[in-house]
């Protein structure tokens, strides 16, 4: 599988890189918005991952432009991984288009259960994977 991690914190990339490295998952990194939607242009991925507070655009506005483009990219599966907890978080990454929603500090099973929800959802609704 691979993975698009888009987070401004180096850290927290080297975290989910590990889990994603037991399961057998390639990572890449963005290190802000502009830069993973140039990724998702220019590669296929199976899967992304995205925070919601980077410098410049916000990962709402990010999965917003995905979920605009006009082909199979914009319909790649898209977990967002915040540590923010607005009462009405999941609701706006939900409506922006985002496939699920788990909180910082990531538990290596957090992230497969979240992983592995999202990718049954998309083999029942035809296959999201481009």
């Amino acid at each position: 599988m691979k993975v698009l991690f888009i987070e401004d914190d180096r850290m927290n990339r080297r975290v989910v890189r590990d889990m994603l490295d037991v399961a057998g998952a390639t990572m890449s990194e963005a290190e802000d918005a502009e830069q993973g939607l140039a990724m998702i242009a220019a590669e296929r991925w199976d899967m992304i991952l995205i925070d919601l507070r980077m410098p410049g655009m916000d990962g709402v506005t990010a999965i917003q432009h995905i979920r605009a483009r006009g082909d199979d990219k914009g319909r790649v599966p898209i977990i967002v991984v915040t540590a923010d907890a607005a009462l009405d978080l999941r609701e706006r990454c939900l409506a922006a288009g985002a496939d699920d929603v788990i909180f910082k500090p990531v538990a290596m099973d957090q992230l497969f259960e979240a992983m592995g929800r999202v990718l049954a959802k998309g083999a029942e609704d035809g296959g999201l994977i481009a």
